[in-house]
């Protein structure tokens, strides 16, 4: 069997029904055995940043790995973005590079380069992957995409990128189907489990934090289970906004540097925190952990290393959240939890003290209010995506998320441009169902050209443009520490008319300025005629429109702008 026959094989077997990629030389034979030999839909983007993005999305809603491909040189560096935000975020990916022949590699030779665009990716990627892959002898390719493949889902999974010289894609290999692969185990600590389930007893103010490690493990659905069980009000991470619907009882809101103010002070207030699949990072705490020491913790997490890291004093579990749910479970003879009355009347009093669509005084459309209508009239749709930036943070402090409904964001990595391409590689992973883009003008700019992609695959994506025609969130930074000098925000910075540039793709487009158009946009957004069409919507946001609430940067997380001032400035 022919090398590039046995990938496009593999792949098929292994359930993957479309790949992203971008033309090179490097890649043809890979594709024409696609193309040839498999019903794989082969997703031809216009830059490979966005295929790595899309293969993110894919990987995201279907729980299996996505794939990228790419040529030598260029297309194999323009992944390298994608690549990490996959790492960050615990995505399993296989991204697929081309490669000089091997008698063109420079190998020890004290020269920079050998062949035409030959590029050592193998090195560049392997501080931002699981595991990297050079495949200089064929018969070696069988073992590596099976290992590659198990490594991306194993444990804490994430990206493995594979390097194939051309000469080796069309070489002949015989198939042994003889594989050993390598398994992650893991056990989990039953002692520190009844300590748990006594904890929970014991406390008058317990709080989850829900993070991304339940999606990523996936195990939602035990995470149901288990939220239903100990009657714990659960606050999310920005990658957990997804784990527990808006109109759950529990549901206490999104916490971190942006997090719904009410969401931060019960936070602050609780005495038993169990964080399931977070990391405790910069932007969930704040910079002060001081305040969150001083109480019970439980963290669970498959990595060690994420324990005991920031925030000191945790009770670690290190396990598979999966495993940890069921062996939970397993002491159901010792467990009767009952709802802390006193604690669920104290958060819902906060959220009625501090709703998220009064923290901006703003001239025309309020951005928060905005997000709550669009969930409102956006049932249909399976997933949300939001960019990076002002429009990242108010939607993840409104949307309504239904239960099923998917939030997808870029967190470790916080790459702009994300959200476009994301949302092709989502919809084509859901069968074309409909998904939502939220993103700025600025992120907007970035990926513009995957409109193209869109529009020819005839994908069912609404995209909303928040343009306050400014890099707002770095815009708002320059307020609190540069004295109002804009440099590169908003002064020497523009964006064109969205609307126009949707319709040169032959994409149906609006724009709206003001509230009261709001109703007529979103029922034209949902309209039976629009229904399975790629629509943009241009919501236009006064430029100096703030994010609020934001942490009071070096002040503890429940201490937040605009009523408290930082003390420091923000690193991060």
């Amino acid at each position: 069997m022919k090398v590039s026959d046995f990938i496009a094989d593999f792949l098929s077997k292994k359930g993957i029904k479309s790949v992203f990629e971008l033309s090179g030389g490097m890649i043809t034979h890979i594709l024409d055995s696609l193309r040839q030999t498999t019903d794989i839909h082969i997703v031809t983007m216009h830059h490979e940043q966005a295929a790595a993005f899309a293969a993110e999305g894919f990987a995201r809603v279907k729980g299996i790995p996505g794939v990228a491909l790419a040529t030598s040189g260029p297309g194999a560096t323009n992944l390298l973005t994608g690549i990490g935000s996959c790492y960050f975020d615990s995505v399993p990916a296989i991204f697929i590079t081309g490669q000089v022949n091997t008698h063109e590699q420079k190998a020890d030779r004290p020269i920079r380069q050998l062949g035409f665009q030959e590029t050592d990716i193998v090195s560049m990627a392997k501080p931002i992957t699981k595991a990297t892959f050079l495949v200089n002898d064929a018969s070696d390719i069988e073992s590596v995409f099976e290992n590659a493949f198990e490594i991306a889902m194993g444990g804490r999974p994430g990206p493995v990128l594979i390097d194939i010289p051309m000469n080796v894609q069309r070489e002949q290999i015989e198939i042994t189907g003889n594989v050993e692969t390598i398994v992650e185990n893991f056990n989990v600590d039953k002692e520190m489990i009844l300590k748990l389930i006594q904890a929970i007893k014991n406390s008058k103010a317990p709080l989850i934090l829900a993070g991304h490690g339940i999606r990523v493990s996936r195990s939602q659905e035990l995470f149901d289970s288990f939220v239903e069980q100990v009657k714990i009000p659960v606050i999310t991470s920005l990658l957990g906004l997804d784990t527990i619907p808006y109109d759950d009882p529990l549901r206490v809101g999104f916490i971190g540097s942006y997090g719904n103010r009410w969401a931060n002070i019960a936070f602050g207030e609780c005495d038993l925190l169990i964080v399931l699949g977070a990391r405790l990072d910069i932007r969930q705490t704040g910079a002060d952990t001081k305040f969150i020491e001083n109480r019970n913790i439980y963290h669970i997490d498959c990595e060690s290393g994420e324990i005991n890291n920031r925030v000191k004093g945790c009770h670690p579990i290190v396990c598979d959240l999966g495993l940890f749910f069921k062996s939970f479970a397993s002491f159901e003879h010792l467990q009767k939890f009952n709802l802390k009355e006193d604690w669920y009347r104290r958060i819902d009093s906060l959220k009625r003290q501090w709703p998220d669509t009064s923290e901006l005084s703003v001239k025309g459309i309020n951005p928060n209010y905005f997000v709550h209508e669009l969930s409102k009239s956006s049932k249909l749709a399976k997933v949300f995506l939001a960019d990076v930036g002002s429009h990242q943070m108010w939607a993840s402090q409104s949307l309504e998320l239904q239960r099923g409904q998917r939030f997808l964001t870029s967190g470790g990595m916080g790459a702009m441009g994300f959200a476009l391409p994301a949302a092709i590689g989502a919809c084509l992973g859901l069968h074309n169902a409909p998904v939502v883009v939220m993103i700025g003008d600025g992120c907007m700019q970035i990926n513009l050209q995957e409109l193209q992609t869109i529009i020819r695959n005839k994908l069912n994506i609404k995209i909303i443009v928040f343009n306050n025609q400014s890099l707002g969130m770095i815009r708002q930074f320059q307020d609190s520490y540069f004295e109002s000098r804009y440099q590169s925000t908003y002064w020497g910075y523009s964006a064109p008319n969205f609307e126009k540039v949707a319709q040169a793709y032959d994409i149906n487009s609006k724009t709206i300025s003001s509230e009261n158009e709001i109703f007529d946009a979103l029922n034209w957004l949902w309209s039976s005629e629009n229904e399975e069409s790629p629509l943009l919507l241009q919501v236009m946001i006064e430029p100096h429109t703030n994010t609020y609430p934001k942490i009071a940067f070096g002040k503890p997380i429940t201490e937040m702008e605009p009523f408290s001032k930082p003390i420091e400035m923000e690193g991060t």
